[in-house]
């Protein structure tokens, strides 16, 4: 059994697996027309078809590209996001003030 990584690394960028979507989603608007016209179907309806998985495919592409870009302007925003006056965050960055658990002087 392999041991287990401290850090997950991912398989693909987020880009390359949109890509990967839209060339498949692609490919189906070519392959399902072919398969409808093979077991019957009148070439009408598999034009209709593929008309309608172009169409479908297209606004994919679309929410995925915009999708992709508000992640990269979440990200850029995150990078460069202004932490107060000496740059610390999260807890126990402050003096002072009170402390949870109760501490007493010891003996």
């Amino acid at each position: 059994m392999p041991a287990p990584r401290d850090e997950e690394t991912p398989v693909a960028p987020a880009q390359e697996s949109a890509s990967d979507v839209v060339r498949w989603a692609a490919f189906s608007c070519v392959l399902v027309p072919v398969v409808l016209v093979g077991y019957g179907t009148s070439l009408a309806g598999a034009a209709g078809s593929a008309v309608g998985l172009a169409a479908v495919t297209g606004v994919c592409r679309v929410l995925l590209r915009q999708s992709e870009r508000g992640a990269a302007r979440l990200i850029a925003e995150q990078g460069c996001a202004h932490r107060g006056r000496h740059g610390r965050t999260g807890a126990g960055a402050h003096r002072g003030g009170r402390h949870a658990g109760g501490s007493t002087p010891g003996d």
